[in-house]
Formats: C-alpha cells, sequence, structure tokens
C-alpha cells in the first residue's frame, strides 16, 4: 500500500468541463480532499492536446487547494480484453494515450475498467487482457500506475472475482510493479463479496489480500448499491441508500490499513450538491479515534 501522512482521504468523482484544472476548484468547494478525473471525454476515441498551460494550471491549482492524490479513470470505450482486432487496437492504442496523459499532469493512477468477452470466453478474455497490458508497458515508460478495477459482472465483463484479477496480474510480465488495483464497494458487492457486517467484511478483505494482495490496493470506489448482493448489476447508489448500507461503511472509513487509500465518490447523479451530501454522511461514521488519527476537525470538510 502507498504510505503518506495520515489524513482523511475523501474525493469524488469531478467534472474537468472547459479546463482540466478546474476539476481542484470543484472537488475544493466541498471539502475534497483527492478526486478523481477523465483527462478527457470518456465517451470518445479521440482527445485534444493537453497543452503546457493546462499542465502549468493543473500543478499549481493542485498545490493551491492541496487535493492529492489525483486519481485518472480510462475512457469506457477501451476493451483490451476484446476478440474484435479493430476494437482492440483502438482500445490498446487509447489506453497508451492516456497513460501517457497522466503523465504529463503527473497523475499518479489511472483506473481501467479491464475488459469484457462478447464473441469469446472469459478465460481468453482474461489472457487477452493480460497480451494487452504487457504490449501498452513495453511501449510506455512513464510512472503512472495501471488499476484494473474489479467489476459487478455485468453482461460479459470480467474481472468481477478476485481470482481473476489475481490471474490477469500474473500473466503481466513487463513492468508489473507499475499493475495495481482499485476495488469498488458497489461491484464488489454485486458480485457476491457481502460487507455488511464485521464478519463479512474482513472476510472479504481477507480474501482479497490472499488471492491479489493488500500491496496491491491503490484506490477505492466508495459507492452503495441499487442491487442485492450477487445481483451482478453494477447500479450505484448513494452512500447509506442502497443494499450495503451504512455498516460497511463505518468499517471501511475506520480502517487503519485504509487510511492511506484514496476513497473516491461516484454517486447516481454526480453533482456537487450530492457529493456534499455523501461526505457528510461519511463524516457521521468517523469514530472519535479516526478523526484524532487523521486530523479531522469540525468544518474540515
Amino acid at each position: 500500500m502507498p504510505t503518506r501522512s495520515p489524513r482523511l482521504l475523501l474525493g469524488a468523482q469531478v467534472s474537468i468541463a472547459q479546463r482540466i484544472p478546474l476539476a481542484f476548484e470543484r472537488g475544493a468547494s466541498i471539502g475534497c480532499s483527492t478526486i478523481q478525473i477523465f483527462t478527457k471525454s470518456n465517451r470518445q476515441w479521440g482527445a485534444k492536446e493537453i497543452t503546457q498551460q493546462e499542465i502549468y494550471d493543473f500543478q499549481n491549482m493542485r498545490k493551491q487547494f492541496s487535493i492529492s492524490p489525483v486519481v485518472a479513470h480510462a475512457t469506457y470505450l477501451i476493451n483490451i480484453g476484446s476478440s474484435d482486432k479493430q476494437i482492440l487496437q483502438k482500445s490498446v492504442k487509447a489506453l497508451t494515450i492516456e497513460l501517457e496523459r497522466c503523465t504529463l499532469l503527473d497523475i499518479p493512477y489511472l483506473v481501467l475498467h479491464p475488459g469484457s468477452f462478447k464473441g469469446s470466453t472469459e478465460q481468453k478474455c482474461l489472457d487477452q487482457i493480460a497480451t494487452s497490458i504487457n504490449y501498452v508497458f513495453e511501449h510506455y515508460t512513464g510512472k503512472t500506475r495501471l488499476l484494473l478495477e474489479t467489476m459487478a459482472g455485468q453482461g460479459t465483463s470480467v474481472c468481477y472475482r478476485f481470482e481473476q484479477i489475481s490471474h490477469v496480474i500474473g500473466q503481466v510480465t513487463q513492468s508489473s510493479k507499475r499493475l495495481g488495483v482499485c476495488l469498488d464497494t458497489c461491484h464488489v458487492f454485486a458480485a457476491g463479496y457481502d460487507l455488511r457486517t464485521p464478519k463479512a467484511y474482513n472476510d472479504m478483505w481477507q480474501q482479497f489480500d490472499e488471492t491479489i494482495g493488500l500491496g496491491r490496493l491503490y484506490a477505492i470506489h466508495v459507492n452503495d448499491s441499487k442491487k442485492e448482493l450477487g445481483s451482478r448489476v453494477d447500479r450505484h447508489e448513494k452512500i447509506g441508500k442502497g443494499e450495503i448500507g451504512l455498516k460497511a461503511f463505518e468499517l471501511l472509513f475506520n480502517d487503519p490499513r485504509l487510511f492511506a487509500i484514496p476513497k473516491i465518490l461516484e454517486t447516481p447523479e454526480g453533482t456537487l450538491d450530492d457529493y456534499a451530501v455523501d461526505i457528510r454522511t461519511i463524516l457521521e461514521l468517523l469514530s472519535a479515534k479516526t478523526r484524532k488519527i487523521l486530523g479531522v476537525k469540525n468544518g474540515d470538510f
């Protein structure tokens, strides 16, 4: 796990509309200490080049608002496990470009939906994901770490079981230390991993540690679930309003093993007002001990 000074690393997916650096101002307006962004449109393959002025402003605003680390999320179009050669080629190229954009902005983590197996099989898809990552790491020499996101298993998406992610990691021979994991609470719950009671929560993390390793965890997406345990349906809900409930998030945010991991909200509407409500909900879950360790005081967020 990354080592940082203890503080509450809580943030949200914020917009880069108009200019990328404006994401910091938006995050700061609701008290984020960390944020997640897209560095380009998440619905298009192409992207405008990042200018030197944007790079300069990005670094300055990060310092001005003391928001760190920044997590980037790759476009949803990318499928590096595809059996379609054209989509695969475009995906590998797009992933390399996204990593390079992160390097320009000095963003340490890029989260990726690993892939789906339409027209193929889960196993072939997992092997193709590893092959694609090896190829990307052969050509990308920057320091940004690629994080495979745990998925819900909806449709033909893979990496909804910890064993599948472990398989991919085990097949990556090129610069494997640059490969990590982003756990999404909604996704793992939908995939069948319960975390609603202390025992279930601890069992889930034990499985994660034994199968993948906590040392591979670099980000957490903090989302409740609209659908029930094991539904394999990816539908995010506001914190405490879904099937997961508040206890799991109380356990998560008071878990000292995870203090150094950035935790990112991705609520359904995604407005700053919605995120502000979720942040307040989470702050109420912090124990007095956690508040003291992380230096959280009333009015800090």
